[in-house]
Parts: structure tokens; C-alpha cells; sequence
């Protein structure tokens, strides 16, 4: 590789496919150092805007979404659940069907265990994390194929009907100084530890990271959308039955409850799961709400299933909820990655078989990458009080554009047809030509984000020299700690160049 020169090759496509955002990340917060803040208690009648920034600035564009998420973040944080920290000495082992991981930090160490069984062949494997059960509420058949892994809460934060917390076990002793965190923190922190530990078994275990679900019903429902929300390795999240505190907004909620309904709202919600200060708060003055909670998972993809037959999930809110959420993804213009289900008839936290063939879709479409129509928009109907056709009038602020933008240098997408290689990734133009995946990639400062390369995949950073930098995974990673021009090549697990692009390093 001695003497590169810097001009990608560009060969005829067999079809043009345009360039969409990444599905998942391979780092659990990328905007974690941006210096996001929470914002200031007003009143706010309407549903705060996930496009503009608490100094009043608007986001303007794709780069922008990474801070503003991480001020939501920052908002629900503050006032909802307190801090999830990134630890930084976590290990793993997975034996006799265990995966046991190790976290350690300040002098203390902790673990969580989950049994699972990995599938046979040689994969790569997708992954569902269910809350409690390999698969949550679902049927374990939805996800066949998958290594199905249970997240036991319990071993992170004990679970409490009546609002009072073991201090003693867990998330809460490892950390020492966080009795006053609410459970959906512990609970998310502890759902990462499992992916982290997952990512330090899949090469051996042929584990696809980049296909990544969470699941979980009614408090599990919550548990799933915090942990999705708070995780960009998740890929999909199924939020399912989660009702207040969940899906719904605080806002919306409080309306529906005025009107005489029994709906958990912010002040008669469980103070173990959340934080005992957000009982008095004022739902119309939080910076944030809880369409901003499901905006986070922007843009990967998420779905959420209701059951408007029981009044205490109060789905009016929740479908107002997730039409307001829906404007981040319309902006990115991906919407097929956003979808909920409010069919009814059916009992808590047994899906209804139409609400099966929607989750099916979202797993077919975002772990399964095989065609599925994903445009499911099922709203709530036959709920007691329901008033759901004025969602518009809790939106007083604009849509803008926000479309993912690769970077402009060509890339190297069909080989001659001199090239001779086996590899499942490589499909025939029909010409004497083969198609290499079409393949994006987008810089930012400190980061390369790789979308579309298949699984096992490496990215190798030269240097103006010819010589390796880095090395990094199959989505990227972070950049080296140096400015300057590099030549990135993405190599297919069978050692054959997918993409070529030269790409400048600014720095951090």
C-alpha cells in the first residue's frame, strides 16, 4: 500500500440507491463530550420542539440532531431518572451457555449474568434483548434465527409496586451515590453492560452488533424504550404497552386525565422507577417531554404497540406522543422507521395477531434486511374519552429538513470485470461485472460512520505514507488522534476491497 495515490475510483453502479443514516452506532453515546445541558423549568403548553436548542438556536441539520438528543437526554436526566454513567473497566465471558459480565469502577466490582444459547451455522447473528424473557412479551417465534437475551433486572434494580427502592443490591450499592436515581437509569445502565459485554463475544460467537433489538411490555415497555433511547447501539426498539411514563407525554397525559380518565400521569407514577423529586413537578414546565424520549432513538427505528381497551395505559396520549416523534424522523426523511400499532382486543401484554405481523415487519425490514412495508400508523380507537384527531394542536413549531449527507468523494461500488472473489456480499450486475454493497460514509470531527458495509467488515485508515492507523469495525469508530489527509478502504469479511475513499481528518 506504499505510495497512495488520493483519488477514489468510481465505477458504474448497477442500480443508484440514495444515502440514508445509519441504523446503529457502535458507541453507546457519541454526542456524550458536546457539553449538552439541561434546560431551564417554564411553562409550556404546547410540546416542547425537538428542533430547537435550549439557547433558542434551531437544528438545522443532520450534524445538529447529536447535541440536541444529548440535551434530552440531559432533560430527562435532570428531572426524570438521574444519571447513566459509562463505566470504564467492563469484561466479559460467555461459557456453559452464561454470558457473565464484569464491571468495575471506584474499587468496586459488580455482575450481570444472562443465559442464552447462540443459534448454529455461522451467522452473523441478530440479537434480541428482552426485559425479563429472551424476547420480552412477544412470542420467542418472531425472532427466530436470533440469540435471544435476557436482561434479569433484578440483578441491576430490584423491581418494587410501591415506590420503594433496595438501596442495597446492584446498580444503586456498586455506585454508592446514586440512591436518589430512579430505576429506569439503573435499568438502561444495566441493558448496556449486557451490549457491552455482547460486543466482546462476537467475533468468536459470530454475534451481528449492528442488529441490535430491545423488548419489553407495560413497566418492561418503559424499561425498553429508556434503554433503546439511551443506547445507540440499539437498533430497534419495541416499546410495547407502556402507557405513562412510557410512550406518553406528561402533557398529553395530564390533558386526558382531566377529562376524567385514570391514566398514570407525573404525579401518580412508581418513585422507584423514577426519581421521588418528579412527583411535584409541574408537567407544563419541564424543558422536555416524553415525544422527545422516543425522538432519541432517531434515526434508528422504533415501534410502539398500545391497547386502548385499558384505560390505565392511556393511549390517547401515547398516539399523540408518537405523532409528534414522528416529525424528527420525517425531517431525516426516513419515516418507515417509525411506526405504532394502537389495535385493542386483546389482553395486557398479549399482542393482538395484527400487532404481531407489525412487529414482524420492523424485524424483517431492520434486522432481517429483507423488503417489508413498515408505513404502520394503526391509531387508537373505542378508548374510554378519547379525543385523538387534535394532535396538531399541541405542535406550535416547524418541520424542518434535515437529511443525512455523506460525504462528497466518490467511492468505489462495482469492481471490473476482471475481478474474480466468492463473497455473499457481492452480487452480479448481469454485465461481466459484479456489485459491491453500496456503501456510505460520513466524517465528522473525531469520527467516521460507516453505513451499509455487511457484517464482519473492517475499515482500515492509511496514511499519507501507506502505512495502517487504525483498524476499526464494520460501522466506523473514532478517527485517530491526528489532522490530516487519510485513505479509507472498507474490506469485506473475506478480504475484498468494498470501498475506497479519501477522506480529510480536521481534528477534534
Amino acid at each position: 500500500m506504499k505510495g497512495i495515490i488520493y483519488a477514489a475510483l468510481t465505477f458504474g453502479l448497477c442500480t443508484a440507491v440514495a444515502a440514508q443514516a445509519p441504523l446503529n452506532y457502535d458507541v453507546e453515546n457519541r454526542g456524550k463530550d458536546l457539553g449538552a445541558t439541561a434546560g431551564q423549568l417554564k411553562s409550556n403548553k404546547k410540546l416542547p420542539n425537538p428542533f430547537e436548542f435550549h439557547d433558542g438556536t434551531k437544528v438545522t441539520k443532520f450534524d445538529d440532531w447529536s447535541k440536541r438528543r444529548n440535551e434530552i437526554k440531559a432533560d430527562i436526566e435532570k428531572y426524570e431518572i438521574g444519571d447513566k454513567p459509562i463505566p470504564s473497566d467492563v469484561s466479559a465471558t460467555y461459557s456453559g451457555g452464561t454470558l457473565t459480565v464484569t464491571v468495575k469502577e471506584g474499587g468496586k466490582t459488580m455482575t450481570i449474568t444472562s443465559k442464552f444459547s447462540i443459534p448454529s451455522g455461522n451467522g452473523p447473528h441478530p440479537i434480541i434483548i428482552g426485559m425479563n424473557s429472551g424476547t420480552g412479551s412477544l412470542s420467542s417465534s418472531l425472532f427466530s434465527g436470533f440469540v435471544q437475551v435476557p436482561f434479569s433486572h433484578d440483578q441491576v434494580a430490584k423491581y418494587s409496586m410501591n415506590g420503594q427502592k433496595d438501596t442495597n443490591v446492584g446498580f444503586y450499592k456498586f455506585y454508592g451515590n446514586k440512591n436518589q436515581n430512579g430505576d429506569y437509569s439503573a435499568w438502561s445502565w444495566g441493558v448496556s453492560r449486557l451490549i457491552d459485554g455482547l460486543a466482546q463475544i462476537a467475533d468468536q460467537y459470530h454475534l451481528d452488533m449492528s442488529k441490535i433489538a430491545v423488548t419489553g411490555c407495560s413497566y418492561a415497555g418503559k424499561m425498553a424504550l429508556f434503554a433503546g433511547a439511551f443506547d445507540e447501539r440499539v437498533t430497534l426498539t419495541i416499546a410495547q404497552e407502556s402507557g405513562g411514563g412510557g410512550i406518553n407525554s406528561w402533557r398529553t397525559s395530564a390533558d386526558f386525565a382531566s377529562r376524567g380518565t385514570n391514566i398514570e400521569k407525573i404525579d401518580n407514577t412508581n418513585y422507584s422507577w423514577f426519581m421521588q423529586s418528579l412527583k411535584s413537578q409541574d408537567p407544563y414546565k419541564l424543558p422536555h417531554d416524553h415525544h422527545e424520549l422516543i425522538a432519541m432513538i432517531a434515526p434508528r427505528a422504533v415501534i410502539a404497540l398500545g391497547n386502548p381497551g385499558y384505560e390505565w395505559l392511556g393511549d390517547e396520549s401515547g398516539y399523540k406522543s408518537m405523532m409528534a416523534a414522528t416529525e424528527v424522523w420525517k425531517a431525516m426523511g426516513i419515516e418507515d422507521r417509525i411506526g405504532f400499532d394502537f389495535t385493542g382486543g386483546h389482553e395486557h401484554c398479549q399482542a393482538a395477531s395484527s400487532q404481531t405481523k407489525s412487529v414482524t415487519a420492523f424485524v424483517d425490514k431492520f434486522l432481517r434486511n429483507k423488503d417489508a412495508n413498515t408505513d404502520i400508523h394503526v391509531k387508537p380507537t373505542n378508548g374510554k374519552g378519547f379525543k385523538i384527531d387534535n394532535y396538531g394542536d399541541w405542535i406550535d413549531w416547524e418541520t424542518p429538513n434535515l437529511p443525512y449527507e455523506e460525504a462528497s468523494i466518490p467511492d468505489t461500488s462495482v469492481a471490473g470485470p476482471d475481478t474474480s472473489v466468492t463473497d455473499t456480499s457481492i452480487t452480479s450486475c448481469g454485465d461481466g461485472r459484479i456489485a459491491l454493497p453500496k456503501i456510505g460514509m460520513h466524517v465528522t470531527a473525531g469520527r467516521i460512520e460507516v453505513n451499509g458495509a455487511p457484517a464482519g467488515a473492517i475499515v482500515k485508515l492509511y496514511d499519507v505514507r501507506g502505512n495502517v492507523v487504525a483498524t476499526l469495525g464494520a460501522t466506523g469508530g473514532d478517527l485517530p488522534k491526528a489532522k490530516g489527509r487519510l485513505l479509507a478502504i472498507v474490506e469485506s469479511a473475506a478480504g475484498v476491497r468494498l470501498m475506497t475513499k479519501a477522506i480529510v481528518n480536521t481534528g477534534f
